[in-house]
């Protein structure tokens, strides 16, 4: 997935409100980049990161930068921007290029299920089960190698995982996807000392049928590609 224009670097000043960031471009200026990341972003928002913007012109935005990339300057980058998972995963499900969710006929997005929520993609098929996939974008990394999720306390993640249970438990087939937005990972684990209750519900969920499966991405500053699988580690109660 192409970013629509050429980013550009910048340093960050700070981050705030959350979906604010002041940033400082190679010429100077200072400017303000809307940060598409509701979490902790822990380990990506300290100032005199260097980060990547992506410039628009479109005259319905306030902010004219939007903040996509974080650069580690080690030769790894993260994507720091939620929305782009989805639109990812979305488009590869219907080329059919993740060989775990290939062969369905139909793939529809934001299909409203279970109380209060609605699942990111249902795959439907006329010869087997549904397959309702939730998909989650994972930047944290406090360990060399190994990606974690969540990064903060998230009751609405954990609902997620109870709602895919009931549908495995009602004979459906159910997926949570984690995407990895690092090219420094090559496996995945809960962060269970960050939320404790979310690992735990992730457990349950295994134990009742829900999948498991880790991609990694491949990112550069012109692009947001899927990457091979990753492995995940053990989640012990």
């Amino acid at each position: 997935m192409r970013f629509q224009t050429q980013l550009v670097p910048a340093r960050l000043i700070r981050r705030y409100k959350r979906f604010l960031a002041d940033c400082r471009l190679s010429d100077g200026r200072e400017v303000t980049a809307h940060c598409a990341n509701p979490g902790s972003m822990m380990g990506l928002a300290e100032p005199g990161t260097l980060v990547w913007l992506e410039p628009n012109d479109d005259p319905r935005k306030k902010l004219k930068f939007g903040w996509r990339l974080v650069d580690h300057e080690n030769g790894h980058l993260t994507g720091v921007d939620t929305a782009l998972p989805n639109r990812l995963i979305g488009s590869a499900l219907e080329a059919g290029e993740i060989a775990a969710l290939r062969g369905y006929d139909t793939v529809r997005a934001e299909v409203r299920y279970a109380e209060k929520s609605r699942v990111d993609f249902l795959l439907s098929g006329s010869d087997r089960p549904d397959c309702y996939v939730e998909v989650k974008s994972v930047t944290l990394c406090r360990a060399p190698g190994l990606a974690e999720f969540p990064d903060s306390v998230t009751a609405r993640g954990a609902r997620h995982l109870r709602d895919l249970m009931r549908m495995a438990q009602a004979g459906h087939r159910a997926v949570l996807l984690y995407l990895v937005q690092r090219t420094d990972c090559t496996s995945v684990a809960m962060a269970r000392d960050i939320d404790p209750a979310y690992a735990e519900a992730h457990a349950a969920a295994t134990d009742a049928g829900v999948e498991t499966r880790c991609l990694g991405t491949h990112i550069t500053p012109e692009c947001v590609t899927l990457a091979a699988p990753l492995a995940l580690q053990g989640t012990p109660r």
